[in-house]
């Protein structure tokens, strides 16, 4: 089972619905992830707060498209054997991803589906901090997307 919830701290649009988040983080989730109950918050925002909690919690003083805030389990619990199906937050500035998929001639639609499975993966430990762990990341969301039916979401101008 997955149960998002879906925050919106600006007026709300079209894009994303709730339905279109559920089938974007499910079929980005892996491995035993995919067939437990998992739970997270998705939340838009403006590019204040996304600058905000891009600066406090990375140290870049300027908004962003996606941030991601995994859940960590309290160690009481997992000592006991116990474990809570939050995976996390994602945080996700409507401006920044409307702007990019513009610059970039993306599919609006397309553009927000990548950032919700980019972030979900973060969400999972997925990085792209060193070369080999950024194509395993890429690789991973060119076949999601692909699955989803979007075009590779690190081509140019694929709308």
């Amino acid at each position: 089972m997955l149960d998002i919830d879906l925050q919106w701290a600006i007026e709300p649009q079209s894009i994303p619905t709730l339905e279109q988040c559920k089938k974007w983080v499910g079929i980005s989730l892996q491995d035993d992830l995919a067939y437990q109950e998992v739970e997270m918050v998705v939340r838009i925002v403006d590019p204040q707060e996304s600058q905000d909690l891009n600066r406090d919690y990375r140290g870049k003083d300027k908004s962003t498209n996606v941030l991601s805030f995994p859940f960590e389990q309290p160690p009481g619990l997992l000592e006991l054997g116990e474990e809570l199906p939050y995976l996390g937050d994602l945080v996700i500035c409507a401006e920044v991803v409307e702007k990019e998929a513009h610059e970039q001639g993306k599919p609006l639609e397309a553009h927000w589906a990548h950032m919700i499975v980019h972030g979900t993966l973060h969400l999972q430990g997925y990085d792209h901090i060193e070369e080999r762990d950024a194509e395993e990341m890429e690789s991973l969301e060119k076949e999601i997307m692909q699955r989803l039916g979007y075009a590779d979401p690190y081509e140019q101008d694929n709308s």
